[in-house]
């Protein structure tokens, strides 16, 4: 399908309205945002950005509609999203080409990325019917205890580019089976996906009579998150980004005695133990390492390797490194597509420069593309450095296909190398030896929020609850319990005697 097609047939304009309410797009009124693509550096689409006037009309719509779509029966507000997931079914194959376009992950990866957002709609549609409370005894006679769940209100959504539309849906599909309403602020460098998005679920909410509001959208830079975290009126502000970016969400946010969900920065790690099968290590990390071309915040950054095979494994690596294909992500025989934008090209040099003047080893060397296919200036090389980790620069996250290497001799000291960093997103442990999978799983064992064994840091089932420890910010999104942290749990007693007994056996009479 061609560019244009794609764009003609997910609504995409070459002026469209960053101010949406779930069916109907508002006058936005703010700067205009331009989204190139790192591809091939063109054009693909401007969006009149959100003024303040136009924000607060898109939640004040949010606040409108949830004192109605609070009260739907659960299930059937699954059914909505259900529904959602069906025609995400429907433009599967040109919102994951415009996913690609936009942000630059191989083609495989954009369908993967929409298949995420439809495999969330099932696991919300079956929640929708289980968002159970619990009853405890009580210490009373003739006294009931439970506890039931409400929806927060309001919810607060900023994405990142790097995953520009799943992580949205990770979000809003639960948070909607839990009766809240959304307001997503996206990243301005992949506004149009988000855009898409919205004419996507227009026809569905339309059909289903969705209160408008529901599904709001806010597209701004940085100040529009700042309105979004200092906003009274959201409880729940979710934020994926940077360490920093996180930092200061969670300042604002917590200021007014907000909650905020944070998924923020990794600095992820594979140990290859000596009783690793090397070639499914091998293909582990190399995914690991330059899927999304190292912008993901599960992507491989370190290898902490056994002293015994290590030269091996490097070897390996080498060969390996030297097969990929960096190009168009839209070509199915590239394996490594662009970085977001020069910026990012510029803090992937800088990180180079860095690892030399602290003595860094290069096992396989970096650098900027040029030339044919390469003219966005958005395209570098996956590079390998022998490290030690303890170097300023390998304990910050750099988003870029850099790989750190290092040697180990004994498993704990692996370890210790593994949670030596400030972020603690997700691990893993390559090994055939289950003493060393289950101390690796272990209370003594990684830190992270994701710990797997023989299989790789990135590629995360919505299953499972996602995210991470220490400067990853502590949030849990997607699966397992993570409604939860849309609703809040109330506690209820019933007394359905004839006398008034109080608790801890307290007596008081009048």
């Amino acid at each position: 399908m061609k560019l244009n097609k794609v764009l003609d047939t997910l609504g995409i304009d070459k002026m469209n309205e960053g101010a949406g309410t779930g069916t109907k797009w508002l006058k936005a009124g703010g700067e205009k945002i331009t989204s190139y693509s790192p591809v091939d550096g063109k054009l693909i689409g401007t969006i009149q950005g959100v003024n303040r006037k136009s924000y607060d009309n898109v939640v004040k719509q949010a606040e409108a509609a949830f004192a109605e779509w609070r009260m739907w029966p659960a299930p059937k507000r699954g059914e909505v999203v259900r529904q959602v997931g069906e025609a995400l079914r429907k433009y599967k194959e040109p919102l994951g080409r415009l996913v690609s376009y936009e942000m630059g992950k191989s083609l495989q990866e954009g369908y993967g990325e929409v298949q995420e957002m439809i495999d969330i709609a099932d696991f919300a549609v079956g929640l929708s019917r289980q968002l159970y409370g619990l009853t405890m005894h009580s210490e009373r006679p003739m006294h009931r205890m439970y506890e039931q769940w409400h929806p927060l209100g309001v919810v607060g959504i900023i994405s990142a580019f790097n995953f520009p539309v799943a992580v949205w849906s990770w979000n809003s599909f639960l948070a909607w089976v839990c009766g809240n309403t959304c307001v997503w602020k996206p990243s301005e460098k992949t506004p149009l996906t988000a855009i898409a998005c919205q004419n996507i679920i227009a026809d569905v909410f339309r059909a289903n009579k969705v209160p408008e509001g529901v599904c709001g959208l806010v597209v701004g830079g940085r100040e529009t998150g700042e309105w979004m975290s200092n906003d009274t009126r959201i409880p729940l502000v979710s934020a994926t980004g940077s360490t920093r970016m996180g930092k200061a969400v969670g300042a604002a946010v917590g200021g007014r005695l907000g909650r905020s969900l944070l998924e923020l920065g990794g600095n992820n790690a594979i140990i290859i133990s000596e009783h690793a099968d090397l070639n499914i290590a091998l293909r582990a990390c190399i995914f690991g390492a330059v899927g999304t071309a190292g912008q993901r915040c599960t992507t491989t950054r370190r290898l902490i390797i056994h002293e015994s095979v290590y030269d091996a494994f490097k070897k390996k690596l080498v060969a390996a490194y030297k097969q990929l294909n960096i190009g168009d992500p839209l070509n199915e025989n590239n394996h490594v597509g662009p970085l977001i934008d020069t910026d990012a090209v510029k803090n992937y040099l800088a990180a180079i420069d860095a690892l030399k003047k602290e003595g860094a080893k290069v096992v396989v060397p970096g650098g900027v593309l040029e030339g044919k296919g390469y003219e966005s200036g958005c395209y570098v090389k996956p590079c390998v450095y022998e490290v030690s980790n303890d170097m300023q620069v390998v304990q910050h996250e750099t988003f870029a296909p850099l790989l750190y290497i290092m040697k180990y001799k004994t498993l704990e000291e692996a370890i210790a190398l593994q949670n030596n960093v400030p972020q603690g997103l997700s691990s893993s442990i390559m090994t055939l030896n289950m003493r060393e999978a289950e101390t690796f799983l272990s209370h003594k064992g990684s830190d992270c929020g994701i710990a797997n064994v023989n299989i790789g840091t990135s590629g995360a089932e919505i299953g499972g609850a996602f995210g991470g420890e220490k400067e990853t910010g502590g949030g849990r999104e997607s699966g397992s319990d993570s409604w939860k942290a849309y609703m809040r749990r109330q506690t209820n007693t019933i007394n359905w005697s004839d006398q008034l007994p109080l608790a801890q056996g307290i007596k008081f009479h009048v």
